[in-house]
């Protein structure tokens, strides 16, 4: 690994990095990430406060894991890959203006439902390989882009859409080897794929997400 990046064990377990707009509370006696708004996917509630999930959100998994995110309440972010809403749901939870892409009609639809208790999360039925077709949206500098792709070419994905990111901006990556190549074993795709991340952003730290997640990745990075 590159000196100067941080592993999980560099990074240790604290809730000190925690986005304001998140804490751990007990559902049903076990403790959990938490962020405040409307149930998305019926995770347990305690008032205000829902259960971020872990095995639902490669975003949880990488909190859990105890990387810096750099994440922090109301940033504004740029989320790649948002899928029906369950992860960026509680990243509007706790963030400014959230733009949300997601290609596939299907569960745009679920991502509206998202939105309707949400006035900062905005929908973009759009393919993030293709950030031309949002420019005219998303506003440049925003403070993180948060992706989630399922796609070849992740490290692409991410370089294309730098455009939008502050110059002290982060990106959170969960890198799927088995959408990059799933006859190779995933330290190699991991090891290509943040090569190619550094020929546009710093990788700062990077960990596996098991036992959350299979043969994923999660980097955080800023810009070169």
């Amino acid at each position: 690994m590159p000196a100067g990046v941080a592993t999980v064990s560099d990074a240790g377990n604290s809730d000190r990095a925690l986005p304001d707009g998140v804490q751990r509370r007990t559902f049903d006696g076990e403790q959990s990430l938490a962020t405040r708004g409307e149930p998305v996917y019926g995770e347990p509630t305690d008032g205000p406060w829902r259960a971020w999930d872990p095995h639902r959100s490669k975003l949880a998994a990488t909190i859990e894991s105890g990387l810096d995110t750099g994440l922090a309440g109301d940033d504004n972010v740029l989320y790649l890959g948002a899928a029906n809403g369950t992860t960026v749901g509680h990243v509007a939870d706790f963030a400014g203006r959230t733009y949300a892409v997601e290609f596939a009609p299907r569960p745009v639809r679920d991502l509206l439902d998202v939105c309707e208790t949400r006035p900062r999360l905005f929908p973009l039925l759009k393919d993030a390989r293709e950030p031309a077709t949002y420019t005219h949206v998303v506003e440049s500098g925003v403070d993180a882009i948060v992706q989630d792709v399922a796609t070849r070419g992740q490290a692409a994905v991410a370089a294309r859409n730098a455009q939008f990111l502050a110059d002290d901006g982060r990106l959170v990556l969960a890198v799927k080897a088995r959408s990059e190549d799933v006859a190779r074993e995933p330290e190699a795709v991991f090891e290509e794929v943040c090569a190619e991340l550094r020929e546009t952003f710093e990788v700062l730290a990077e960990t596996r997400l098991e036992p959350y997640h299979d043969d994923h990745l999660a980097v955080v990075a800023r810009p070169r």
